[in-house]
C-alpha cells in the first residue's frame, strides 16, 4: 500500500487567497454528503457547493494538484471528484471509515482509486486533527504544513482525531486512476522516479530510453481508460 506525503503544493499566496475565501464562506453539516455508517462517526463542516466562490475556489486546487510532477507519477488520473473543503472546529472529529467504492452520478460517476487530503492550515495553529490510517505496518499519522498533501489508497481504514484548539481545514477528494491497481501504480511510481533521477545525473542516455520505453509500455498493458 503506497501511501505518499506530497509538499509544496500550493504557495504562501494561493493558500492566503483559498483562507480568506473560506473565512467567509458558507459552510454545512458534513454529514450530508457521509454514507449512511458513516454518519454516525462524522463530525465536520463543509463548504456549500453551490456558489461561485466554491467553484473558483475548487478549480484552483484541481490546477495545482494536475500540475504537480509527483502527484501525476502517484495518482495517473483518469476522473477526480468535485473538491470538497472540510472545517473541522474545536470537539469536531471524524471515525474510523472507509470511503465509499463509487461516487458521483451520471458521467461524473467514478470508482474511488485514491483519496487525498491537502492541508490548508498550518500545523501549529491548531492541536489535534490528525489524519490516521490503518495499514499492515500498523496505524500512521498525518499532520502536514499548509500546501502539503497525503495521498492514500481509497480502500484504507481511516479517521481524523478530534481538534481540542483551533480549526483544521482541508481540501479533499477522490480520483479513478488509468491505473487500477495499486501494486501496479506503484511499480510505475518507482520506474518513473527511477527514470528521471537518470535523467538528472546523465541526460537523455540509451539507459533513459530503456526506461521510458518500459514505462510507456506497462502503462499500455495496465491502463484503463
Amino acid at each position: 500500500m503506497m501511501i505518499l506525503c506530497v509538499s509544496d503544493i500550493l504557495n504562501s499566496e494561493q493558500l492566503e487567497r483559498i483562507r480568506t475565501a473560506l473565512d467567509s464562506g458558507r459552510f454545512e453539516d458534513g454529514r450530508n454528503t457521509a454514507g449512511w455508517h458513516a454518519r454516525l462517526v462524522k463530525n465536520n463542516e463543509q463548504m456549500t457547493t453551490a456558489n461561485g466562490t466554491a467553484d473558483a475556489l475548487r478549480a484552483d486546487v484541481e490546477k495545482a494538484l494536475t500540475a504537480h510532477p509527483l502527484f501525476q507519477m502517484a495518482v495517473r488520473p483518469a476522473k477526480m471528484t468535485p473538491i470538497l473543503f472540510s472545517r473541522y472546529r474545536e470537539g469536531m472529529t471524524y471515525g474510523n471509515h472507509v470511503d465509499d467504492p463509487v461516487m458521483g452520478r451520471g458521467a461524473g460517476r467514478l470508482r474511488t482509486d485514491i483519496s487525498f487530503t491537502l492541508f490548508l492550515d498550518d500545523p501549529d495553529s491548531y492541536d489535534g486533527g490528525e489524519l490516521v490510517t490503518d495499514t499492515t505496518a500498523g496505524e500512521q499519522s498525518y499532520k502536514l504544513p499548509a500546501g502539503a498533501a497525503v495521498i492514500y489508497p481509497s480502500s484504507t481504514l481511516h479517521r481524523v482525531e478530534p481538534v481540542t484548539r483551533g480549526q483544521r481545514r482541508v481540501a479533499i477528494g477522490w480520483i479513478q486512476s488509468t491505473i487500477r491497481d495499486p501494486a501496479q501504480r506503484e511499480v510505475l511510481f518507482d520506474l518513473d522516479t527511477a527514470r528521471r533521477q537518470l535523467f538528472e545525473r546523465e541526460g537523455k542516455s540509451a539507459e533513459f530510453d530503456l526506461l521510458t520505453k518500459s514505462l510507456a509500455n506497462l502503462q499500455r498493458f495496465w491502463a484503463e481508460i
